[in-house]
């Protein structure tokens, strides 16, 4: 496992100026492709579509996609499976399918697709709280590298305060001359009428839940090394869980019918973007470029889903969104740059305890320091 973990790394020192430019360019696509996400699953949900039809036919497209990869691409590595790895991964499901994505529709549906993704910018940061409180993350509070993950995560949690408990003044609103350009977007509108802050309560709980995954699968993966199969037995268990809560509360049978063109692509881009080729994409992106370089695209994210829904949806900017988004970007770039200082102090560390040992094992071998101290010619008789 060292062997391969030094061969990625010396993939990124070595990667080359195409490459780097592919990075970026297949970030900025990922990106672009979670932004319309948002988008268009508040459209579904504004359309009419079921929240609990809407993830099933995704994760069945997901898992559809997944499954062949998975299958073909991990044949060698891929552990025997067992009782122990199937309740796992039915735990994994639970946490970060089932709660993850009921959660964001939930909170979609009473906030808008800006604000939620403002929201998640702070997973970095809950997830590293998680990591610290279960003495996964080590948190030196004597370094500038603790002291600013620290920081970054009160940051982003006041950021979801503000998000959730002050709305404020329109800041920003639909113009007459906008107006007839989103006259036809008229019926995928904000969410006119519902509860603002039990939509963001929600969406908090969509980002513990997705930190709550990140964390738990860490010590699953040491286990079970096969990340396709790991995310496609969780895939097939959220699916599971997801058939049983939709056959329990979603008892009108025209709600798993499609009944319009829109209603089939919100299903599809779900499935194939939002899940299939995204996650293809960001394990490349992660492979070569690592996980801080695709952690600090995250808040493109939210100016592009800020475009995309002021001119396709028509929605209204708020103060206390804005300040919340600025607080939980800033402190994810505060973990991230925490996180990177971590790294090269670990790098150091670790160099100069390799150094100690180098040298203690020199001056423990005598006959070799004195080998290698005598010079190779003989000294010089000239002036003798």
């Amino acid at each position: 496992m060292a062997d391969n973990g030094g061969s990625v790394s010396n993939s990124r020192r070595i990667c080359s100026v195409p490459e780097k430019f592919q990075l970026h360019l297949a970030m900025l696509a990922l990106q672009f492709g979670y932004a319309g996400f948002h988008v268009v699953s508040r459209a579904a949900l504004n359309m009419g579509i079921s929240k609990l039809v809407f993830p099933v036919y995704r994760n069945i497209i997901a898992l559809l996609l997944l499954l062949p990869f998975a299958y073909f691409l991990e044949k060698k590595e891929r552990p025997q499976i067992t009782l122990n790895f199937l309740i796992q991964f039915f735990l994994l499901a639970l946490i970060g399918i089932t709660a993850n994505q009921g959660f964001y529709l939930l909170g979609l549906d009473n906030t808008s697709p800006t604000f939620a993704s403002a929201i998640q910018n702070s997973v970095p940061a809950i997830t590293f709280l998680m990591a610290a409180l279960l003495r996964i993350e080590k948190v030196r509070l004597d370094r500038k590298d603790g002291i600013s993950k620290v920081i970054g995560t009160i940051c982003c949690v006041a950021g979801a305060s503000v998000i959730t408990l002050y709305k404020g003044p329109v800041l920003y609103g639909q113009s007459s001359t906008v107006q007839v350009n989103i006259a036809m977007f008229e019926s995928l509108g904000d969410a006119k009428g519902k509860s603002w802050t039990l939509g963001c309560i929600y969406l908090i709980g969509h980002c513990l839940s997705w930190s709550g995954w990140l964390v738990l699968q860490a010590p699953v993966l040491k286990k079970y090394p096969a990340r396709l199969s790991v995310t496609s037995y969780t895939c097939f268990f959220g699916l599971i869980q997801f058939l049983i809560i939709a056959a329990i509360f979603e008892r009108n049978l025209d709600a798993w019918v499609f009944h319009s063109g829109g209603e089939v692509f919100t299903i599809l881009y779900a499935g194939v973007v939002a899940s299939g080729i995204a996650f293809a994409v960001q394990i490349w992106c992660i492979d070569r470029g690592g996980p801080v370089f695709v952690a600090v695209y995250q808040p493109v994210q939210t100016l592009v889903v800020a475009i995309m829904a002021s001119f396709a949806l028509g929605e209204e900017f708020y103060l206390g969104g804005i300040i919340g988004a600025a607080l939980i970007i800033v402190g994810l770039y505060l973990v991230l740059w925490g996180k990177s200082e971590e790294k090269k102090f670990a790098a150091k560390e670790s160099a100069a305890i390799q150094s100690i040992s180098d040298h203690s094992n020199i001056r423990s071998q005598p006959h070799i320091k004195s080998s290698i101290t005598q010079p190779l010619l003989p000294p010089s008789t000239e002036n003798v």
